[in-house]
C-alpha cells in the first residue's frame, strides 16, 4: 500500500486506475511561495514538504512509499491559482486565450525507514505545456456559467469542459490532470529496485 499525501480525488484516481492501492492521508503545509521562487522549484519544494509531513504521522512500516505531490499552471512565470471570483476565473482564461501556458508538477518520493523518517528520497518536477485556441467572450462566458472553473488552478480543468480549449500539449497529459502516473510508476521501480514495466503491469 502506497500512502498519497494528497486529498486530490484526481491523484487518486490516476493511482488506482494504474494499480496501486492507497492509503489517503493529506499533508496540510504552508503553500507560500517563496520570494522570487521560480514554478518549479515550489512545486518540488511543497511535495516534499507534503510527503515528509505525511510520513512524520504515518506510522508506515519500513519499506511503505510515500508520496506528496503540487501541481501548478503558470504563465510568464507567474503562477495562476484558483480563481476567487467569477470575473477572475474569466481573467485568467482571457490571459491563457490563443496562447500556451505551463502545468508544473512537482513530486516526492519517500520509502519510510520504519521510524517515521524516509531511508530513500526521490523528487522531480514534470512539466506540460498547453496551447489554447483563442477563446471569444461568450465561450468563456459559458464556461465560466458551467461552475467547473471554481475549483481549478488556472480557472480550467481539462478532464472536463475544459478539453474544448485545447488546441494542443507539449508533455504527459495526466500530468495536466494532477500526476504524471507513468513516470511516478517508473521512479517507484528504480526506487525498489523492480523492472520498470513489471511494476507498472502489477502496480505493486
Amino acid at each position: 500500500t502506497m500512502i498519497l499525501a494528497s486529498g486530490s480525488p484526481r491523484r487518486r484516481q490516476l493511482l488506482e486506475e494504474a494499480g496501486f492501492s492507497l492509503a489517503i492521508l493529506p499533508a496540510d503545509v504552508d503553500e507560500t511561495p517563496l520570494p522570487g521562487e521560480p514554478p518549479e522549484s515550489l512545486v518540488e519544494r511543497l511535495a516534499t514538504l507534503k510527503a515528509t509531513a505525511s510520513l512524520a504521522v504515518a506510522q508506515a512500516d519500513a519499506g511503505t512509499i510515500v508520496l506528496g505531490a503540487d501541481t501548478i499552471v503558470w504563465i510568464d512565470g507567474e503562477k495562476l491559482g484558483k480563481p476567487a471570483s467569477d470575473s477572475e476565473a474569466r481573467g485568467m482564461l482571457r490571459r491563457l486565450s490563443g496562447r500556451s501556458h505551463h502545468v508544473s508538477t512537482g513530486v516526492c518520493l519517500l520509502v519510510a525507514a520504519g521510524d517515521g523518517t524516509a531511508a530513500t528520497k526521490r523528487s522531480f518536477v514534470e512539466t506540460t505545456k498547453v496551447t489554447f485556441h483563442n477563446l471569444s467572450d461568450a465561450e468563456i462566458d459559458a464556461y465560466v456559467e458551467s461552475k467547473e472553473p471554481a475549483d481549478k488552478a488556472g480557472s480550467y480543468g481539462i478532464q472536463g469542459l475544459g478539453r474544448l480549449f485545447v488546441d494542443g500539449i507539449d508533455g504527459d497529459y495526466f500530468n495536466v490532470v494532477g500526476l504524471p502516473v507513468a513516470r511516478v510508476a517508473r521512479e517507484i521501480a528504480t526506487l525498489t529496485g523492480h523492472d520498470g514495466l513489471g511494476y507498472l503491469l502489477t502496480g505493486n
